[in-house]
């Protein structure tokens, strides 16, 4: 159960947060959230697809994985791709908000809050979250960077979805893998844009989604396809691995 707090350098300042990656984080995920906002980065590694949240509203993930607990980019203790996706980098932290009085105006600022009970929170090692002077580390300023990328993510893929889905760009994916002989994955439940539904759009369809930002979008979720083929890859490798192990005697 999460205990999150709204951050402050006066109760956390001794805070540190560890920064590596390992299962006893929650690293062992097949697929975390993915913001549009950070499409451009995760195309170059991740497959990107779209899946339907508990509320049954459209959101999108990056797969890491065909199983609900693989990460094949999780290995001894590192993350192996050049971009880590804002929902592993953000660690135990969150944006909340909170009611602020400005220029005699009540708005609602964005706030970070903190996961007291997070696996990666403790007072000894990792990345402090605070100077001793009490100012931003530099690693609590790079997670507000990554934190302000999600809530703007957010926002935008909200409405890009909404427009996608109008379109009919938004259909069922078959991710069914025959990885060798013995080995079948089959991952259900996730979405893809639609190629043929894509091309088929008149110019005025085309021209409202490339004005609101949102063919971009479409046409990187396309591009991010190939690195199903290096997930396969992955798994492969993974396998001959598993297979070529000794067989231990149970001594």
């Amino acid at each position: 159960m999460a205990r999150y707090e709204l951050l402050n350098n006066v109760a956390h300042k001794d805070l540190r947060v560890a920064t590596g990656f390992d299962p006893r984080f929650g690293d062992d995920v097949g697929m975390v959230p993915a913001f549009p906002s950070e499409y451009a980065e995760l195309q170059r590694e991740y497959p990107i697809f779209f899946r339907k949240d508990t509320d049954g509203q459209w959101m999108s993930v990056a797969l890491l994985g065909f199983e609900q607990h693989e990460n094949l980019f999780l290995r001894d203790g590192r993350w192996n791709a050049a971009y880590l996706p804002g929902a592993a980098a953000k660690g135990p932290f969150l944006i909340g908000f909170q009611e602020q009085r400005i220029d005699g105006e009540l708005h609602q600022a964005p706030v970070i809050h903190v996961d007291l009970d997070h696996p990666r929170v403790n007072t000894v090692d990792g990345q402090a979250v605070f100077l001793p002077q009490g100012g931003n580390s530099p690693y609590l300023d790079h997670i507000a960077d990554v934190l302000r990328g999600i809530r703007d993510g957010t926002e935008f893929g909200a409405a890009m979805f909404a427009a996608f889905d109008a379109l009919g760009l938004i259909q069922p994916v078959q991710l069914a893998v025959e990885l060798d002989a013995r080995h079948r994955v089959d991952v259900r439940g996730l979405y893809g844009i639609d190629r043929d539904a894509l091309a088929a759009l008149d110019g005025p369809a085309l021209e409202r989604l490339n004005s609101a930002g949102y063919l971009e979008g479409a046409y990187l979720v396309l591009a991010s396809l190939h690195n199903v083929r290096r997930l396969m890859a992955e798994k492969q490798r993974r396998l001959r691995e598993q297979d070529a192990a000794p067989v231990g005697d149970g001594g």
